[in-house]
């Protein structure tokens, strides 16, 4: 086998680790995702992980990393294939809740339940995941931001306000969803959404009667 195959193949065994430690963090939490809780869930010998991670906080900086990936693949990159705007706004905040209707994460999200695992926890995992956090609240604002200056939100809206309550209904969706009837939870967020948009947006074409 080619140096570039081993490569790639190495890499995939890297991803696929990574995705299974991602999952694995939503139910058993990050803190306390190990080289050998995940090569016990996985089937494999601790000394192959270790090729990849030599500690468990590496692990748990990579998983972090994974994390935002697949955030990215699933929700922000398919979202920007709408039109800029409040129908932009729409379809990333429709592609998070789709991404938690499908459940892809056993554990339904894993930056929910990181935010609350870390907020009390100082050192490297959590700035990581400040960073990733902060990253997505800027998204956000951006979006919110290219609405208004395309006259689809007031010139005077308070971006950030609007960017945060956004983010707001998809993690009252994923929680609520955990313990509650999820169709109904997933309902109210795509619905609180629309409500929130439909006053602000002049042009009403732009937004549908209903939740999607």
């Amino acid at each position: 086998m080619s140096s570039d195959g081993r490569v790639a193949r190495g890499e995939r065994t890297r991803t696929a680790a990574l995705d299974a430690a991602v999952a694995l963090a939503t139910e058993a939490g990050l803190h306390g995702l190990s080289l050998a809780q995940l090569a016990d869930s996985l089937g494999v010998s601790k000394s192959g992980l270790f090729a990849h991670w030599r500690s468990k906080e590496a692990l748990q900086l990579a998983t972090v990393d994974r994390a935002v990936a697949q955030w990215q693949e699933r929700i922000v990159h398919p979202a920007l294939r709408a039109p800029r705007g409040v129908r932009r706004l729409r379809a990333v905040h429709d592609a998070r809740i789709d991404f938690y209707a499908a459940r892809v994460l056993p554990g339904g999200c894993f930056f929910a339940n990181t935010e609350f695992e870390y907020n009390a926890r100082p050192g490297p995992v959590r700035d990581r995941l400040a960073a990733a956090f902060s990253q997505w609240a800027a998204f956000l604002e951006r979006l919110v931001q290219e609405a208004v200056d395309l006259g689809e939100l007031p010139a005077d809206l308070d971006v950030p306000q609007l960017a945060y309550e956004i983010d707001a209904l998809g993690i009252s969706a994923v929680m609520r969803s955990r313990l509650l009837d999820p169709d109904t939870a997933y309902r109210h967020a795509r619905r609180g959404l629309l409500n929130r948009l439909r006053p602000l947006c002049p042009d009403p074409t732009l937004l549908p009667e209903g939740p999607s």
